[in-house]
């Protein structure tokens, strides 16, 4: 078994087919301050987390989908495990926004052990996105 560690950022590297969309959506509409950049790739930081939009022209693919409490949930995808609240303020964020829900914002579990609330939208390069939120974060790996 691996010794639990402190929470530390993860880092990933994602297509985009235009930067300035990126900068817009992930900056803008998500609220991510911007890190490092050149003229073809953009650093992000997503909750304390490092993100990085690499220029790929036509990086849009179709992706592969996994019937999951009776939604088609995009894979692949990625995102971040937010408090509560936060999930929350990010999900009226986001519709004030005017985003498309691939799976609008619920609760999954409700009243049972891993209670969580999700939603997945797309990137404007077609990158899947899920945020998640857990009434009780103890519960994140619960079976």
């Amino acid at each position: 078994m691996i010794e639990a560690m402190p929470f530390t950022p993860f880092h990933i590297a994602f297509p985009v087919d235009d930067l300035d969309a990126a900068r817009a959506f992930y900056g803008t509409t998500l609220g991510c301050p911007e890190g490092r950049s050149s003229a073809q790739w953009i650093d992000f930081d997503l909750f304390g987390h490092q993100i990085v939009a690499h220029l790929k022209l036509s990086a849009k693919t179709d992706a592969h989908h996994n019937p999951v409490d009776g939604h088609d949930v995009p894979v692949p995808h990625f995102g971040v495990v937010l408090p509560m609240a936060t999930w929350e303020a990010l999900a009226d964020r986001l519709r004030n926004a005017g985003i498309t829900f691939i799976i609008e914002p619920y609760i999954r579990f409700k009243g049972e052990v891993g209670e969580q609330a999700t939603m997945f939208f797309l990137d404007p390069a077609g990158n899947a996105l899920e945020f998640k939120a857990f009434a009780d974060i103890s519960q994140l790996f619960a079976k």
